[in-house]
């Protein structure tokens, strides 16, 4: 044969076979929903065809990266066909099952592409889940409910005789046979008797009128559409106020993670959620950027979002990461990042303890792992006790699984000695009186570039030992508190002590126009302490400047700023103050920094 035809045909073989390889070794999966006749475009639900399609793509892409697209448009899931799931989610309803639109679960290397889908759902549902999954990206898509458990009214008429009110047009209402104003939707019913409210124009809450209390027994219909309630008197409430009439109920969040590695959310937007938007507890590493919880646009006709917390993060480790944000108008913080105390309820030997959950919306899933490092807290002063102890083996002490346990039996690598477990407590009762904390499940943080703005209560909560950075944010009308940093073994049980942040270059617009828990100046230093007389040692911090509060600007109408409260390594300076007259001051706290138990502080104040 010809040299030149070898040498080609040898050229042409290898050509072929790195195609080959580069081919075969991609292993990459992927699918599109229309394929399974899942399409946007009708009110038809949807829900069944996701669930088939995700059940047969789970099985048939085992080994390989999945990607999952939807078309653009709108899809709407009802309950009728949903997966049923038992999930014990951390700081909501235990009730079960729920109904999940999308369940994503037992993935590995799974990306879902929206491209600006809205997914509408209808009745109570959870609508995505994802669990015992890595490296998870989910992106370009929203969610919504068509018709969300909150109602929205406008104040038409107030004097002495009542107020008279008119419910958006989107909202399911009717009198109940006792006389009470009830609204409904997919088999559900609320009769309301608290609410927030938002300024008609601005959607700001309203000034000092917190949460609202009201009764609507008594009332009539005055025209179609228009009701009076003659037993709802509240001179705050001028017409033109918009009132979202709510429950306290959390059934389920918009987005459940748990028990995940390394998940990441990109331009993914919730518009409302009975619950939270994002609850994650037990993951690994999770990225949100552009992640949103907001109205649909500044024309949007509802004045509210979701039920709970924007975002909130229960027992997780490695980096949480929160960017380039918009959180507005939801019931509760634009984020929250905790572990959980369990309180000690037997001392079976000197290093095995039975130990519970006790708040009632957290309990059913795991607190901790062979090998975790935990630490003992004393409830009434909040200390910690002297030593690090690790899990030997940990297991539900109340039922035959985790799922549903709130009780564990713990066992530690060593004998603890120096806890006494009935100690008498100031008030004289005498109960168990320490906490367990697991230190292994607690993450850094990373929250930047954030917009927060005309929400109940805070604006946002930090309870990590880790490194936690809060920068470059906004914090516009959050109505309560605008940063938090927390600790408490005695009514949350979330935990804990915060030791190394930094609050810098974030501005502060108009905190504090309405009372809430732990809301004592703008930044708030707030662990609850019931006998801080008592206290030896410090909660937060770790010595000389452990949390920084540097180059933040404060707009504000009244007067405190920083609230602080045992703490060993406080540094507050080079921070703008400027003072405006958008509303009265009020606030019992007239004093710019206000510190209790504070050793190690750096405080300068200049207007």
């Amino acid at each position: 044969m010809n040299k030149k035809l070898i040498v080609i045909a040898v050229f042409i073989g290898c050509l072929v076979t790195v195609t080959l390889i580069k081919v075969f070794s991609s292993n990459k999966s992927e699918y599109e929903m229309s394929s399974y006749g899942v399409e946007p475009g009708s009110e038809a639900s949807v829900t069944a065809g996701v669930e088939k399609a995700i059940t047969a793509i789970r099985k048939e892409s085992e080994g390989s990266d999945v990607v999952i697209r939807f078309k653009p448009g709108t899809y709407h899931f009802y309950p009728e066909g949903a997966a049923e799931r038992e999930y014990y989610i951390s700081n909501h309803d235990q009730d079960n099952p729920k109904k999940v639109g999308i369940a994503l679960e037992d993935f590995k290397n799974l990306t879902i592409e929206g491209n600006g889908a809205e997914f509408i759902f209808h009745g109570i549902m959870l609508p995505v889940s994802v669990l015992r999954s890595e490296n998870v990206v989910l992106k370009d898509f929203s969610i919504d409910f068509a018709n969300p458990t909150i109602a929205q009214v406008k104040i038409e008429k107030n004097d002495d005789t009542g107020i008279t009110f008119r419910p958006a047009p989107w909202v399911k209402h009717r009198i109940a046979d006792d006389g009470q104003f009830e609204y409904y939707g997919d088999k559900w019913a609320i009769r309301p008797s608290t609410g927030i409210a938002f300024e008609g124009d601005t959607k700001h809450v309203v000034y000092q009128t917190s949460d609202l209390s009201y009764s609507t027994h008594g009332v009539t219909e005055v025209e179609k559409g228009l009701y009076h309630a003659p037993e709802w008197k509240d001179e705050r409430l001028v017409p033109g106020t918009v009132v979202a009439m709510r429950d306290y109920a959390r059934p389920t969040p918009g987005i459940f993670l748990s028990h995940n590695k390394n998940t990441k959310l990109n331009n993914v937007t919730v518009h409302y959620a009975y619950g939270m938007g994002l609850i994650a507890q037990l993951c690994e590493d999770i990225t949100l950027d552009g992640f949103n919880v907001c109205l649909r646009g500044k024309d949007d006709p509802r004045y509210f979002t979701t039920q709970a917390d924007a975002t909130h993060f229960s027992s997780c480790k490695g980096k949480i990461t929160s960017v380039n944000g918009l959180y507005e108008n939801m019931m509760d913080d634009a984020i929250n990042i905790h572990s959980t105390y369990l309180n000690i309820v037997d001392i079976v030997d000197d290093r095995t303890f039975v130990c519970s959950y006790m708040h009632p919306q957290t309990w059913g899933f795991d607190w901790g792992f062979a090998n975790d490092s935990v630490q003992f807290v004393k409830s009434e002063t909040m200390e910690a006790h002297d030593s690090i102890y690790t899990i030997e083996s940990i297991t539900p002490h109340d039922t035959a699984t985790v799922s549903g346990a709130k009780l564990f039996k713990i066992v530690l690598d060593r004998n603890v000695t120096g806890l006494d477990k009935n100690e008498e407590m100031a008030d004289g009762s005498e109960t168990d009186r320490y906490g367990i904390e697991n230190l292994t499940w607690a993450p850094e943080v990373y929250f930047a570039h954030n917009t927060i703005r005309n929400n109940r209560a805070r604006g946002s909560l930090f309870s990590s030992p880790k490194k936690t950075v809060v920068e470059d944010n906004v914090y516009d009308h959050t109505s309560g508190t605008a940063i938090l940093l927390c600790g408490d073994c005695n009514g949350w049980f979330e935990t804990g002590a915060c030791r190394d942040v930094v609050i810098r270059n974030n501005k502060f617009i108009n905190a504090l126009t309405n009372m809430f828990q732990f809301t004592n100046a703008v930044i708030s230093i707030y662990p609850e302490i019931p006998n801080l007389e008592e206290q030896k040692k410090y909660f937060h911090g770790n010595g000389k400047g452990s949390i920084r509060i540097e180059d933040n600007e404060f707009d504000t109408f009244d007067t405190p700023l920083l609230y602080a409260k045992s703490v060993d390594g406080l540094v507050f300076k080079n921070n703008v103050i400027r003072k405006n007259n958008d509303y009265k001051p009020f606030h019992w706290n007239q004093k710019p920094v206000l510190l209790e138990r504070v050793k190690n502080a750096e405080i300068s104040i200049s207007e």
